[in-house]
C-alpha cells in the first residue's frame, strides 16, 4: 500500500515521501498514530500544494533577505565607545551593542545573533560583519568604532 508520511518516521521516510508499506502496518500504526494518509489522488494533491505554498514562502523570504543585504550595505554603524589614549577600547564592542546602534542610527532592526563577529572588536577602527541574514544570503555591514566625546 501507498502512503504519504505526515511527519518523519525512523527508518522509513521524512515528511511529504511516499512509501511502500504492508497495509496492516499502515492502517494499524502510520494511521493511527497520524503519521501518514493513503496516497490517493486527493491526498496527493494536498501535498502538491502545500509544497507550493511552502516554496513561495521561503521564495519571499529569500527576497526579503536580498533587499535586508543590500540596505545594509549601503549604510555604516557608528560605535561610541570609552577608549583609553592609545586607541585601546575599554571592554570590547559586542553584537548586542551594534544592533542596537543600527535601530537607532538607521531604523533597521537586527537580530544580534544574525552579526558574525570572528574576533573580539578591541580597538578603534573600522571594521567588516559578516551578517548572516538567510542560509543563501550574507551581507557585510560597516561598524566605525569611535572614542566617546
Amino acid at each position: 500500500m501507498k502512503v504519504i508520511l505526515l511527519e518523519d518516521v525512523k527508518s522509513l521516510g521524512k515528511k511529504d515521501d511516499i512509501v511502500e508499506v504492508k497495509e496492516g502496518y499502515a492502517r494499524n500504526f502510520l494511521f493511527t498514530k497520524n503519521l501518514g494518509v493513503p496516497a490517493d489522488a486527493k491526498n496527493l494533491n494536498d501535498v502538491k500544494l502545500r509544497k507550493a505554498r511552502e516554496k513561495k514562502a521561503a521564495d519571499l523570504k529569500l527576497a526579503d533577505a536580498k533587499e535586508l543585504a543590500a540596505k545594509l550595505e549601503d549604510n555604516t554603524v557608528t560605535c561610541r565607545v570609552k577608549a583609553g589614549k592609545d586607541g585601546k577600547v575599554f571592554g570590547s564592542v559586542s553584537s548586542k551593542e551594534i544592533a542596537e546602534e543600527m535601530k537607532k542610527q538607521n531604523g533597521i532592526e537586527l537580530d544580534k545573533k544574525k552579526l558574525v563577529i570572528t574576533e573580539p572588536i578591541k580597538n578603534l577602527g573600522t571594521y567588516k560583519i559578516n551578517v548572516k541574514l538567510h542560509p543563501e544570503v550574507t551581507a557585510v555591514l560597516t561598524v566605525d568604532v569611535l572614542p566617546e566625546e
